[in-house]
């Protein structure tokens, strides 16, 4: 007499549960990674006005005021031919690289200086002004 072997496998069912389980743990995962990476961008945002913040007090530093509005940031690489015409310029500017950084979506900080007192600012993700979230704008200083 012969016997049959009996084949075991997996239910339809159990691979539709095992999959929507995998499904429910890669959104989670999505969910932090992307949160988390908008994070840094603005970390990043504020490490680089910091870094532009030091350039300015080292300019004013030599020249006994910040840049004016009008030379902005790039006073910083390049010696501004406007007036106020900077008497102490630093050969080699301020800023490593000889050029302004852009903040972590590439876009150009705004500088406004008004009254001895100096405002940076990134636009955030969307470049345009207001928004939320990522989309907010991030000034410093605060």
């Amino acid at each position: 007499m012969q016997t049959r072997k009996r084949v075991q496998g997996f239910t339809l069912l159990e691979v539709m549960v095992v999959l929507a389980i995998i499904g429910g743990i890669m959104a989670l995962v999505a969910t932090n990674i992307i949160g988390s990476a908008a994070d840094a961008r603005v970390k990043t945002t504020k490490s680089q006005m910091h870094l532009i913040e030091s350039a300015l007090d080292m300019y004013k530093l030599d020249n006994f005021t910040y840049p004016t509005t009008e030379q902005g940031l790039e006073a910083l690489v390049k010696k501004p031919s406007s007036s106020p015409e900077p008497k102490n310029y630093r050969s080699g500017g301020y800023l490593k690289g000889n050029s302004v950084p852009t903040d972590a979506w590439q876009n150009n900080f705004l500088y406004f200086m008004e009254k001895g007192k100096y405002e940076i600012i990134s636009l955030g993700a969307d470049g345009a002004e207001g928004g939320e979230d990522d989309n907010a704008d991030i000034v410093y200083p605060e």
